[in-house]
This record gives C-alpha cells, structure tokens and sequence, in this order.
C-alpha cells in the first residue's frame, strides 16, 4: 500500500512521540480535522449483516476511539463502520505507563492499556449528543477491574448503551484484564450472554433491539471455538468478531517484542485469518463473522472476505499507513471484486 505523502512526511515525527501521546493528538486532530461527510464509495461495497446496512465493510475496530469521541470523523474518513469503546460502568485509569508500544520493524503494536476510559457516563453524554446522525456505530462494553461481580458489569452496560449504538459488542477477549478471558468458558459465556440480552431487551422495543456482537480472542482451542460457535448460534447473536489481540508471540524483530501484553498488526494476520477459518467451519455459516487482526491492504481484507468475513476492522495499520487507509482499502476492494467477478461483498463471503 502506498502511504500518501502527507503522512509519510510527518510520520517521523509522531514515531519519536511516545505511542499513548500520540495516540491522543490523533484524536484531538480528528476532533478538528476530519471531514465532516464520508467520502462516495462504490455502490458494489454496501452489504448488509445483523439487519445494519453497512456503506462499505471496513470498520474502525475498538481501542481506537475508548471513550467514543470521534466515531463519526472516523465515518468521515471513510470507514464503513466505527467501534468505539471498551467502555466500563465506572471510570478507570488502566494499567501503569507505559503501556502502548509500536513494533516498527514489524509493522506491529503491544499494547497491556487495561480497559483505560472516562466511563458510562461520559459516553453516554457524547453518544446521546450525536443521536439522529446517520452512520454506523458500535459500542463495545467491558467491565471494571476490580468489579465484585463482571457480568452485572455487562449487564449495566447493556442497558446503558443499547439505545445508543448500531450494535453492541462485547469484548471478553481482551488479555489485559485479569480473568477476562475466563468468560468464554461454555457455562459462564451462557450466563454472561443471557444477561446482556436480557439487560438490552428491557430498554429497547422488540423492533429497535441493536444485535449483539461478541468479540473473542484468537488463542483458542478447538474445543473452544466449537463451544462459542454453538452458543452464539443458539442465543441468536448478530455477529462474532474474530478476533482480539494475542498473548502469542511469533517471531518479531523489535526491541519491544518481550513487552507483556496483546500483540497486534502484521505478525497477528495468519493467525487470525486461520481462526476466522475454524469459526467459518464451526458456525457452518449460520452466523455473520468480522474478520479483525492483521488487516493493513485490500488484498488483507479481500482474503478476510473470501476466508468468511462478510465485516472486517482494522486498527494498528492505521498507525503505519494513515488516516486515508479506509478510503485506499475500498478502492482496492472494488477493484478485486470486478477482477474475481463479484457483484456484492455478500456473494464473496466464504468462497475461498
């Protein structure tokens, strides 16, 4: 992918500021900057998935925007979708500094951040501000550290944010909060799920219910991904996201390569793609996947489709290729489209 010259030029810069700094002057910037409309995409990239039209399938995965600041500048950009989130019930500082690391030489990021965002209650300001505007914007919910109780966590936030979001997302995959994971076993990822559809169900009509969207993480066995495909079958979610950042670590060529924490970007992309594969053999198809991890070119996102991904998400590409990825990866998409004879995104989906 050819990164546009603007950026080339000021990369640089930003890669001497510390990655956490930096992260925040490119939200601050999207604050002021951002294109207020979406650019015109091709109308062959429009798809549908959990009953949301989607303009394009390339979404803004969460951890970009935690405290849902700027998800329609992100629109802007030209993501088809934004994730925003993970958001807790209370506030919470995350885990010590520092704790975000760019793996240059492989196109890679660490990041150990801890579920660090301003709470519900903040969000729910900004999102009920934007109420009425048109795009797609998911919410993704977490709990608190030091929550007593994880799942009355999920719950809260499903209330909370149910009548605010396209979707909800929820995120049990992220390896930076202690036990987190645990709630992908088959007995606690029942209970957890019917309490968020239980908790959303009693805020919003049958009519306006946002589809439920749950995130995993890609250092699964295979019992596991049979057990999570069973399940988000049965409770009729709208989608899996597969996948989250991995504790794995293949070979890297950084300095930072021992850091703790969850690895994403280039190195996680073959891994992610395979476990986008288990889950297409798991769920047979029945259920929608978002194909996340790795994706940095049309090429990245075209095998994400054509592997079972009817949604992909990216992030830590954007850290490497800038601001106009979206735009760049859905000219990219239509062109290969046209080249492998398709029509629609849905008609590629798992056709590999």
């Amino acid at each position: 992918m050819r990164v546009p010259v603007f950026y080339s030029l000021l990369r640089p810069a930003l890669f001497r500021i510390d990655a956490e700094k930096a992260h925040g002057l490119a939200i601050a910037s999207l604050k002021f900057t951002a294109p207020a409309r979406a650019p015109a995409v091709p109308a062959c990239l429009a798809t549908q998935v959990a009953g949301i039209s989607f303009p394009n399938p390339v979404g803004m995965a969460a951890g970009f925007d935690k405290d849902g600041e700027v998800p329609d500048a992100l629109l802007g950009l030209g993501f088809g979708f934004a994730e925003v989130g993970s958001i807790t019930p209370l506030p919470q500082a995350g885990n010590p500094k520092p704790r975000l690391f760019r793996l240059v030489e492989d196109r890679a990021v660490i990041n150990r951040m801890g579920f660090n965002n301003g709470g519900a209650q903040a969000a729910v300001d900004r999102l009920e501000a934007r109420a009425g505007r048109p795009g797609v914007v998911g919410i993704n919910i977490g709990a608190n550290k030091d929550s007593a109780d994880r799942v009355a966590d999920y719950a809260i936030m499903a209330r909370l944010m149910a009548p605010l979001g396209s979707y909800l997302a929820v995120n049990i995959s992220s390896p930076n909060t202690p036990g987190l994971r645990a709630l992908q076993d088959e007995s606690a990822l029942t209970g957890l799920l019917d309490a968020v559809i239980e908790a959303r169900d009693s805020v919003c009509d049958a009519g306006q219910r946002p589809p439920v969207f749950l995130k995993v993480a890609p250092d699964l066995e295979p019992a596991d991904i049979d057990a999570i495909a069973r399940i988000a079958i049965e409770k009729q979610l709208g989608a899996l996201i597969v996948s989250n950042t991995t504790i794995s670590r293949p070979p890297l060529a950084s300095a930072h390569a021992g850091e703790t924490g969850g690895l994403s970007g280039a190195p996680l992309r073959d891994l992610a793609q395979q476990r986008l594969r288990d889950f297409r053999k798991a769920t047979g198809g029945a259920l929608p996947l978002v194909g996340v991890g790795g994706i940095a070119t049309a090429e990245d996102a075209w095998a994400r489709i054509r592997a079972g991904a009817s949604l992909v998400q990216l992030y830590s590409a954007m850290v490497y290729e800038g601001p106009t990825i979206a735009r760049t990866i859905c000219k990219g998409l239509a062109g290969l489209m046209k080249r492998d004879g398709f029509t629609s995104i849905a008609e590629a989906v798992g056709t590999e």
